[in-house]
């Protein structure tokens, strides 16, 4: 069973955990900058992973007319944050259910491709905080959708 939590209780949580009492004002204060740009029913279930000072974030978007997977990263505990990058960029079906799990700076995110006749997973790995990440892997198959590096959209 998955269960999701709001940006900032996983973010509060993990830093009371962390620093032994108290969250820095300044990362609360950034999550709830972060979710005001996203629309109310998405900002509840903004896949978060979060090690060091690195967060990183992954969520869906619909800004194309089908369901793309956005990221976004901070590497120095949510003062700033990177551009967005589109992971998914596909056309042809829809990204859905992400999730992310990092490790330092090696982000893993998974997803679903979905359309009418397939419904495959998928992921992509980035072993630079983020920045750049690898090809998108069919994981049922073993092979690959696209060859190259994800920029950030700009």
């Amino acid at each position: 069973m998955k269960t999701r939590y709001d940006l900032e209780a996983v973010i509060a949580i993990i830093l009371i955990a962390i620093l032994g009492g108290t969250a820095p004002i300044f990362l609360l204060n950034q999550a709830y900058a972060l979710r005001e740009t996203f629309p109310e029913e998405v900002s509840k279930k903004v896949p978060v992973a979060i090690s060091g000072d690195n967060i990183y974030l992954t969520w869906s978007s619909n800004k194309t007319g089908n369901d793309e997977v956005m990221f976004r990263a901070s590497a120095d505990a949510g003062k700033t944050f990177s551009n967005e990058i589109d992971l998914s960029n596909s056309t042809n079906s829809d990204s859905q259910n992400v999730e992310i799990a990092a490790d330092g700076v090696k982000v893993v995110v998974t997803w679903w491709e979905r359309n009418q006749t397939s419904n495959e997973p998928v992921m992509t790995i980035s072993n630079d905080g983020g920045k750049t990440f690898g090809p998108m892997l069919k994981l049922a198959t073993n092979g690959t959708l696209s060859t190259g590096e994800v920029k950030p959209l700009i």
